[in-house]
């Protein structure tokens, strides 16, 4: 899988914030936001800015435990945004978060809610380039932009999905979801211009891989598209085939602690 570098990742907390704003220059901010329901455009990039604050605040203080994060999760009071007020607040919190993160390096310890300790700050440099990215996907899809991704990040951005598909809270039995894990449990997932991943859950928890073994399911589509499709947002490039109720339930167990209210 492309691995970044940590530079990288902080340009592009930058610069993904850059194209979010350019997405939404002149769009009304009220629109609603189809993966975030119950959301309007302002309220969407409240929560991505406030996504970048709150980070960023761990990061300068090298937090050991939780911060709060109200403004992530809370943005309900905004409802009628001024673009004039909002855009340039967004693009100067991603700056900070950027600055804090390379004041810092990517070696330097602070909480994460993925850890049960302290661990390299690396970790906040490439989680908020790709909730930046998926929320800029959103807004683009709100005020009727394109959206495009580089290769290179949507590939890296699928291993960070897979990667965290196989921690604890994404497969351990739940009283609200069926078992995740059983015999047969086999996924394909085809990045037609890119390549192919294996997700076994026929063990004691999941395991991911390169390649193209029989499964019970398959969601292929360029890299991009499947992307989004694991994100639950609209991805009408990609085509399933077999368990399609196994992919759903995936999905589902699989999302970030970060996401938006339906996510």
């Amino acid at each position: 899988m492309t691995s970044l570098t940590f530079e990288r990742h902080c340009d592009e907390i930058v610069s993904q914030t850059e194209r979010l704003s350019a997405h939404v220059r002149g769009a009304d901010l009220t629109a609603p936001v189809v993966a975030c329901p119950g959301w309007n455009l302002g309220q969407l990039l409240r929560h991505v800015g406030g996504d970048h604050r709150w980070a960023e605040e761990i990061v300068r203080t090298r937090a050991t435990g939780p911060v709060p994060d109200d403004l992530v999760n809370n943005p309900g009071a905004y409802t009628d945004e001024d673009a004039a007020v909002l855009v340039p607040w967004l693009t100067e919190g991603a700056e900070q978060l950027s600055a804090a993160l390379r004041a810092a390096g990517p070696d330097a310890l602070a909480w994460n809610p993925s850890a049960d300790r302290p661990a390299p700050v690396a970790f906040w440099a490439r989680r908020m380039t790709y909730e930046t990215v998926v929320h800029r996907a959103d807004a683009a899809l709100a005020a009727g932009a394109r959206f495009d991704l580089d290769g290179e990040l949507a590939v890296e951005a699928v291993g960070e999905w897979l990667e965290y598909s196989t921690f604890p809270e994404a497969f351990e039995p739940r009283p609200d979801l069926p078992d995740l894990l059983g015999s047969g449990r086999t996924l394909h997932f085809d990045a037609t211009d890119a390549g192919e991943w294996v997700v076994d859950l026929t063990g004691e928890r999941p395991t991911w891989r390169t390649g193209a073994d029989g499964a019970a399911a398959t969601a292929r589509g360029p890299v991009t598209d499947l992307l989004l499709y694991f994100y639950k947002r609209p991805a009408p490039g990609v085509q399933t085939k077999g368990d399609i109720a196994l992919l759903d339930l995936w999905r589902a167990r699989a999302g970030f602690w970060l996401e938006a209210p339906e996510a």
